[in-house]
């Protein structure tokens, strides 16, 4: 059975639902420059909007990593509008969205963002959403490649 993962920025925390129903909430630390939805490569922000679970990395220096499809279409049709990504690079990104695949983290919108361990009690990542490793490692058991995950300011 599916699970659903909701972020929300403003409370710094991450609820962990199956068939809407809470199963746990989990403390969360975001990146370095929090406000605001992610737009480009280095800016410190969590993206926000409707995403899914793309990869699982359990050799990852932050103890698990949970990679999501970031960028999503919307975000990609904001970077062609703004300039910051190609037509060749939306239309990439579009269709490995549209297949449920990872779209490409090597534009200057930026890649890698996902959920991962190595502590909470700050913003300190540089885009990413960061848990207690204890709390990645039970993430990690109960989330699978698809789940959804909705990022809230």
């Amino acid at each position: 059975m599916s699970k659903e993962i909701i972020i929300y920025k403003d409370r710094r925390e991450l609820e962990l639902l199956e068939e809407g129903r809470i199963l746990n909430t989990y403390r969360v630390g975001l990146g370095f420059s929090p406000v605001g939805a992610k737009l480009r490569e280095g800016d410190g922000k969590v993206p926000e909007g409707e995403y899914y679970v793309c990869t699982k990395n359990e050799q990852s220096k932050f103890t698990l990593f949970l990679g999501l499809s970031y960028p999503n279409i919307e975000d990609a049709k904001k970077g062609l509008e703004q300039g910051l990504i190609s037509e060749q690079d939306y239309a990439r990104i579009e269709a490995a969205i549209r297949e449920h695949r990872r779209p490409d983290w090597e534009t200057a919108l930026g890649g890698k963002i996902g959920i991962h361990g190595k502590g909470s009690s700050f913003d300190w990542t540089a885009g990413c959403i960061a848990l207690e490793d204890e709390d990645i490692r039970d993430l990690w058991t109960q989330v699978e490649l698809g789940d959804k995950v909705t990022i809230y300011k």
